[in-house]
């Protein structure tokens, strides 16, 4: 006998039967031990052509096995698809971490001799003749469903997804893998870029600092000073292997910008004035402080109620103008500092504290100041009596001195708040134009440090012009804080970082298109309300920085950016004497062709 396969087979005498025997024709009598070997499955080739079938009946008294060959029936498919879905199940779960349930309710049916022929499951009401079987569909999904819904709802039964929803999932955890490799890769090159970017303003500047070293040797070596490398020349080792700005307009800035830097003296003597009358404003909030904790202790005494904490009436100075942002030139004196208070100033305020000064600067400097009191500009003033000889202008604010909008609104009401807020102020109030211009200041220094001292060339940019705007009576015109916003916003929309002759190019450009002349103007990022920062401007003055810069811009390019800057040419480097054009000899051309070139 030859097994094929292990499809099912319809018994007569059962509902259903696990295996089906192929074989040629048999004898009419068959001993029994014939059916026990039918159970034995021997691999063989399946073929694909309908089989015979054999029906095999149990008797009681003995087997009779009848040929009757039928064609492949739907019974029969039925139960192959069950053994399969247990199967899968099976494998799908694990057949190695899944515990077989229910052996209890799987029963054996022998025969008369007392031998296995099938098993019998009254849970799933199905039959199987195989103890493989048996074991696979304890564990299969199927069964443990049956199992779990009948006898043990607790059971954990793995929930198989269908094919949509295991789709629906596939494709969703395939979008989230793209989006983070996209996010990965965004990520990279924006690190990329910021890196890139530091390393070419890291470059910029070491070349700035090493090209100011440079210049300062040649001049304590040489006079006159030199002009850049001239043939000949000894260069310094450590300039030896830098690669110096190639652009003869990149020259010419940073030749002038080193002319017009201040000098070490005037620096340490800015650094000394600046930091001795920020400490004798703090000794002078001290001294204060002490003041008013004696009145409060001195109320209390007599009766009268003590405030909590007296408050610090000076609350801090800070850094404005020109030496907030880093400004300074040659020859500038005159710094500035802003003078916090906690109540609105008074001219009362301004003379103790002027009056206090002198005596705090005499506790801890030997150098000899001058303190001078200005209550009409709303200011003090330090002067120093050593060489180069500077000035502090202290000027006294306080955000209390803003408009208030309620306050505003009572008063337009013309209720009695308004007639509150009046009796507040004090009589002897410092001028509150003064006072909102010092705020200002200060807004524009935080503005400043924050945006335009991280651009390259736009510092260097701004001291050229203020350097202009001193030489030139037109320039002068124009109002500092403009010029910086001008600047900034030139610069930085760039796409990418300028070099100091490619920044002085565009902004001449930028003034030449007329962008100061009446229009939308120039708008002050300092101000809540729309401000126009060009709005002191004339328009006489607008009108002929507008034409000077018409005609630096050509001066820029006929390479005559050295009397736009005020200063000497510069000779042409070697590189670009090198990569000239060598103007073409009339001998070398025919005589035909020159006259073909006189006619046209």
């Amino acid at each position: 006998t030859t097994t094929a396969g292990k499809p099912p087979v319809v018994s007569s005498s059962s509902s259903s039967a696990p295996a089906s025997v192929s074989t040629t024709a048999a004898p009419a009598a068959a001993p029994k031990p014939v059916a026990v070997n039918t159970m034995t499955k021997t691999p063989t080739p399946v073929k694909k052509t309908p089989l015979s079938k054999i029906t095999v009946i149990a008797a009681t008294a003995a087997v009779v096995v009848a040929a009757k060959v039928e064609e492949p029936a739907q019974l029969s498919v039925q139960k192959m698809e069950l053994q399969s879905e247990d199967e899968d199940g099976d494998r799908a779960g694990g057949q190695g971490d899944i515990q077989p349930v229910g052996h209890d309710y799987v029963e054996e049916v022998r025969n008369d001799d007392g031998k296995v022929i099938r098993f019998h499951c009254k849970l799933c009401e199905c039959s199987f003749n195989d103890p493989n079987a048996k074991d696979m569909h304890l564990k299969g999904r199927r069964h443990r469903l049956q199992y779990k819904k009948k006898v043990n709802p607790e059971l954990p039964v793995e929930i198989k997804p269908s094919n949509r929803a295991r789709k629906l999932q596939e494709s969703k955890l395939k979008k989230q893998k793209q989006k983070a490799v996209l996010k990965r890769q965004r990520d990279d090159e924006q690190r990329w870029h910021m890196e890139m970017r530091r390393y070419e303003e890291d470059l910029y500047w070491r070349r700035v600092e090493e090209e100011q070293m440079y210049w300062g040797e040649q001049r304590r070596r040489m006079a006159p000073p030199p002009l850049m490398s001239r043939p000949g020349m000894p260069v310094p080792p450590l300039l030896s292997c830098v690669r110096r700005p190639d652009s003869l307009d990149d020259r010419h800035i940073m030749a002038k910008h080193s002319t017009i830097y201040p000098v070490e003296e005037e620096l340490q003597a800015v650094q000394r004035i600046v930091s001795h009358s920020e400490r004798a404003l703090k000794l002078v909030s001290d001294s204060l402080l002490e003041k008013e904790t004696l009145a409060d202790d001195a109320a209390t005494e007599r009766g009268d109620e003590k405030t909590e904490n007296p408050a610090r009436l000076l609350k801090g100075v800070m850094r404005v103008g020109i030496l907030a942002k880093g400004l300074l030139l040659r020859g500038d004196r005159n710094v500035e500092l802003i003078l916090l208070t906690a109540k609105k100033p008074t001219i009362s305020l301004l003379k103790s504290i002027a009056k206090q000064l002198p005596k705090e600067l005499a506790t801890f400097s030997e150098d000899q100041y001058e303190v001078q009191a200005h209550p009409e500009e709303a200011n003090i003033v330090i002067f120093s009596s050593k060489e180069p000889k500077m000035q502090v202008t202290i000027s006294l604010t306080s955000p209390l001195m803003r408009e208030d909008p309620a306050a505003e609104k009572d008063k337009q009401a013309g209720g009695k708040a308004a007639e509150k807020v009046a009796e507040k102020d004090p009589p002897d109030l410092l001028n509150k134009k003064k006072c909102l211009e010092y705020l200002a200041a200060l807004r524009h220094a935080k503005w400043f440090q924050a945006r335009a001292n991280g651009l390259q060339s736009c510092v260097i940019i701004i001291r050229v012009l203020r350097d202009l705007c001193q030489r030139v009576p037109t320039w002068g015109k124009m109002p500092c804080w403009a010029m910086e916003l001008l600047v900034e916003k030139v610069i930085s929309s760039a796409t990418g970082p300028l070099s100091p002759g490619e920044a002085m190019r565009r902004v001449l450009e930028c003034i030449s298109t007329g962008i100061l002349l009446p229009g939308p103007g120039l708008m002050d990022p300092c101000e809540k309300e729309p401000t126009d920062a060009l709005e002191s401007m004339a328009l006489q003055a607008r009108e002929d920085i507008t034409a000077s810069a018409q005609h630096a811009l050509r001066l820029l390019a006929f390479r005559q950016i050295h009397k736009v800057l005020g200063m000497e040419s510069l000779p042409a480097s070697k590189a670009s004497a090198r990569n000239r054009k060598r103007r073409r000899d009339v001998s070398e051309t025919g005589e035909g062709e020159g006259e073909g070139k006189k006619d046209k």
